[in-house]
């Protein structure tokens, strides 16, 4: 598909041009044969760009052959240039580094032939750039494609689901009614239900079912679909074709605005009911919403688009409910799958049954992808053969069945919807494994070090990559799986049909070779760009011949734990083009021979698992902008860490001691875990000059070795009230006596925005009331927690989450805790508990935005408190939606933890928002004794 192909090639076509532009710049000296070649190479990829762009616009199949060749073609060359400029630059760099003088003549040396290398390169990639320059002359590549854009196709791909038989309509009825029962409500102003979700969930299913169970009478009713590109004449059409068959036949030359306004003056007085279906941008539905006029006649919309943001501009402004598609439960999905083949899962024989869950896994309880795969499955033999060949060609979605296709064809919509620069970003998903748990902050700043993110301020691409994220997720591409209490998502995963549909992209256009347990996809025989290593690794000779040649590797990801890959990690080191290095599993540098060149232009490495030692020779790694090895086995710093002078980031395992000069890696803003109680004065010193610090993790364990704890101590505080006007996350996990000194060293308001205070305090700092930039908190207090303390953490206004741990200081029983109406403002989520007998009460008013709440109960003092228990005032926090509970069943007696799970279903059960609710019991094992005499 063209989209797929292109993206890939105008991604890396765009980063080789601005190259091409930097070194013709004043900054680098080029001889003036070399500048001219440079220039030409500019100019003609410039205008190739604007071919692909075309290109990306058309069908895969109105191109023909020789145009995909030199699409391929053209690609590998951008990767080339992009490869050998950066050597340049690199090499460029290198020169004006201060060396002594045998240093510099060995250099100079070096220079010389470099220089010789890459000036013979570059005659030879202005050579490639001319003879495709000639092909697409000669082929009139491009040119004649700007009119023969993919049209809309007049048969809608998911008609058929418009049409499936009631008794296929498996799981839908307890969505249905809820849409229905919404829409059914006395008031009288318009409604809107927007329905979201990935495509291919059954949103255009659930609507038209919404739309034909909908019982009561409506005056008219109509439902269309928009196509990918909005024809809005032929859509006013549509619908004024179904409420007003005469105005139809005389509207064939109207313009837009005779129909909108035709529209408008028959629906104003009228209760109509009309299904949008499938809006693709907030623009088209602005567009639509002109003819629909909001009126008091008890009218109702329905619309269904696969982008959230879309949902929310189809209810901004009016009586609007968004409702998000779920896939179908397991016993749904079984029985919509079984129900196709054999009419009832009993028919299904055992043999298959095992086979059936797979697949049922593969198709993640969409209906559309069930439906598919269980229509070619009933035409087909019932032998585990045969399915078994069905279930794997769904990742390479090859055959010529005509469900799969069509599957494809729907995640190719959205898929060709997608702006360039957000197919390479989705492509570069492909690297990880299948249901993958990926860290979104570790995914972007892949991105950037890639140069898939164009800009060269790195913050300023990092929040880019967000949005890009962001985007990706609001057209149901990618599913978010954790979101912080700020709103920013944590974790993300990908779909496993979405993912086996880029996965096939991916691999068509070498965008990614990856080692699947069963050989490597793709042909590796081309020069590999990226590479991943996705499961148990066992054909070592393969992997010998598949790595031969690494040197054009710009990302290499493994996830398995192989001791046989130790092997061949050193040699990635001597990549001249690779940037990305993300190890998951076994990294045996051991005393491995790793040769590591000054120039290679790493610039994320992140090292989890196995690795007892970094290469001394790490220190070469000049452009590394990312060394994260904290999940690592690591335990010391080779000397040469502080010679990464770009280091942004530096995450290391607890108990890693720093070496002295930590002071000079002045680019450092990253820094985690830092052991205080093990380091050196000098070294704590030296932390105090890191002022582009932005993110700290400082522990602090003291051994009896330490011959000066007090002055460790007392240069910690010094250190930390340095880096407190500068940091933004701040983990401190360091006794009282420096938090608390820590704190009334604050002098103005820091930028703090996370804080996390571990060790349990005395009491709530009075000078907390100052760090009002606080977005989230967790304190421990070991002690009573009093209503000034309460008010302290109420006042502070940009509060999101708060998480307060009360540590055991004794069988005392603390008064119940009244939160009041006044503070907490913006809180969304709150946590509360530890092992301190303590009790809550939410005032009316309380917390008005808080919508989870995650409490600890000791059930030993579930009857010390009285009528309500350990929680009272539930219904009060209005905008709650989760409620999770843990009893802690320490020293209780069953009658104890009985009545707290009872009182905490019984205020759960009665709230107005119908709450989800987990209720856990721990320490169920460690009852009071006199629990036996309660059971006899």
């Amino acid at each position: 598909m063209s989209g797929a192909m292109v993206s890939a090639a105008t991604g890396v076509m765009n980063s080789a041009v601005n190259k091409l532009t930097a070194i013709l710049g004043e900054e680098y000296k080029l001889v003036s044969n070399v500048r001219h070649r440079i220039r030409f190479m500019r100019d003609e990829l410039s205008s190739m760009h604007a071919a692909l762009q075309r290109l990306a616009e058309v069908d895969d199949d109105q191109i023909d052959v020789q145009t995909k060749d030199w699409r391929s073609k053209v690609r590998e060359l951008s990767y080339d240039i992009e490869d050998c400029v950066d050597r340049f630059m690199l090499l460029d760099s290198s020169k004006k580094a201060k060396l002594n003088l045998v240093q510099s003549m060995v250099c100079k040396i070096k220079e010389l032939w470099e220089d010789r290398k890459i000036s013979k390169e570059i005659k030879e990639l202005k050579d490639r750039v001319v003879e495709e320059k000639e092909r697409r002359d000669r082929y009139d590549i491009g040119e004649h494609l700007t009119m023969t854009h993919l049209q809309p196709v007049s048969l809608d791909p998911r008609a058929p689901t418009l049409y499936e038989e009631a008794r296929d309509l498996v799981g839908i009825d307890g969505p249905r009614e809820e849409i229905i029962g919404w829409l059914k409500s006395e008031e009288k102003q318009l409604k809107v239900v927007s329905i979201f979700g990935i495509g291919g969930q059954g949103k255009t299913t659930l609507a038209m079912e919404v739309y034909r169970k909908a019982e009561e009478p409506f005056d008219c009713r109509a439902s269309v679909s928009i196509s990918r590109t909005l024809d809005i004449k032929k859509l006013l059409r549509d619908v004024l074709s179904q409420i007003n068959k005469s105005e139809y036949d005389r509207s064939e030359r109207w313009e837009t605005e005779q129909l909108i306004r035709t529209l408008r003056e028959y629906l104003i007085d009228k209760r109509y009911l009309i299904v949008i279906d499938d809006i693709w941008s907030i623009s088209a539905w602005e567009q639509v919403k002109c003819a629909l006029p909001v009126n008091n006649s008890r009218s109702r919309i329905i619309t269904t688009t696969r982008s959230k943001e879309v949902a929310q501009s189809c209810c901004t402004g009016i009586d609007g409910y968004m409702y998000e598609a779920q896939p179908l439960c397991e016993d749904d999905a079984h029985t919509l799958f079984f129900r196709r083949i054999f009419l009832s899962s009993e028919d299904c024989p055992q043999v298959l049954r095992a086979v059936a869950t797979e697949v049922l896994r593969k198709c993640g309880g969409l209906p559309l992808a069930i439906i598919s795969i269980s229509g070619l499955l009933a035409n087909r033999c019932h032998r585990v053969e045969e399915w078994e060949n069905i279930s794997n060609s769904i990742s390479s979605a090859v055959g010529t069945a005509s469900q799969i296709q069509k599957m494809k064809r729907i995640l190719f919509l959205s898929y060709f919807d997608l702006p360039l620069h957000l197919k390479s970003c989705l492509l570069y998903l492909s690297v990880f494994p299948e249901d993958y748990s990926i860290d979104c902050r570790r995914l972007i700043r892949t991105w950037v070090a890639e140069g898939l993110i164009p800009g060269q301020n790195r913050e300023s691409m990092e929040q880019v990559g967000e949005s890009y994220l962001n985007e990706l997720i609001n057209r149901s591409m990618v599913q978010p799986t954790k979101i912080r209490a700020g709103g920013a998502v944590k974790f993300c995963r990908v779909h496993d049909v979405i993912f086996d549909f880029i996965v096939s992209q991916a691999v068509e256009d070498n965008f990614v070779v990856i080692w699947n347990g069963k050989g490597f996809s793709g042909n590796f025989s081309n020069k590999m760009r990226r590479l991943s290593i996705q499961t148990d690794f066992s054909e070592a000779e393969e992997m010998a011949k598949a790595l031969k040649n690494t040197s054009h590797l710009r990302s290499v990801h493994i996830f398995n734990d192989s001791d046989q890959l130790g092997d061949y990690i050193p040699q990635f080191f001597s990549s001249h083009a690779l940037r990305v290095l993300n190890i998951q599993g076994r990294c045996l540098f051991g005393d491995r021979n790793v040769h590591i060149e000054s120039f290679t232009p790493l610039k994320y490495l992140v090292i989890t698992g196995r690795c007892s030692e970094l290469p001394e020779q790490i220190g070469k790694l000049q452009h590394l902008e990312t060394l994260d090895v904290k999940r690592s086995g690591i335990n010391k710093l080779p000397a040469s860490i502080v010679q990464l002078k770009k280091l942004v980031r530096l995450f290391v395992p607890a108990g890693v001691q720093l070496p002295e000069g930590i002071g000079n890696m002045q680019a450092l803003e990253e820094l985690s875990t830092i052991e205080l109680g093990i380091s050196s004065a000098k070294v704590i010193q030296e932390l105090g000059d890191l002022t582009k610090l932005r993110f700290l993790i400082v522990f602090s364990y003291y051994t009896t070795e330490a011959c000066d704890v007090e002055g460790h101590k007392k240069a910690s505080v010094s250190t930390l009230s340095k880096l407190l006007m500068g940091l933004r996350t701040l983990y401190l996990a360091h006794d009282s006596v420096v938090a608390t000194a820590l704190m009334a060293s604050c002098r103005s308001t820091p930028p703090l925005q996370r804080l996390y205070l571990p060790y349990p305090l005395s009491a709530i700092p009075s000078q907390m009331r100052s760090f009002v930039n606080l977005v989230r908190l967790r304190i421990s207090v070991q002690g009573k927690v009093t209503k000034k303390g309460i008010e302290i953490l109420a006042s502070l206004p940009m509060l999101a989450s708060l998480t307060v741990r009360l540590r055991y200081d004794g069988d005392n029983l603390h008064p119940r805790h009244s939160i009041r109406k006044q503070g907490f403002q913006s809180l969304l989520k709150f946590s509360f508990g530890g092992d301190q007998e303590a009790a809550l009460e939410f005032e009316p008013g309380a917390m008005p935005k808080v919508q989870s709440l995650k409490v600890e109960l000791q059930a030993r003092c579930q009857f010390k408190y009285g009528q309500g228990g350990l929680v009272v005032g539930l219904q009060n926090l209005a905008a709650l939606k989760h409620v999770n509970a843990s009893i802690n069943c320490f020293k209780a007696a069953e009658e104890e933890v009985q009545g707290s799970e009872d009182d905490i279903r019984g205020t759960s059960g009665t709230h107005p928002n119908h709450l989800t609710l987990v209720v856990k019991r721990e320490h169920s094992d460690a009852y009071d004794s006199s629990d036996d005499q309660l059971n006899k």
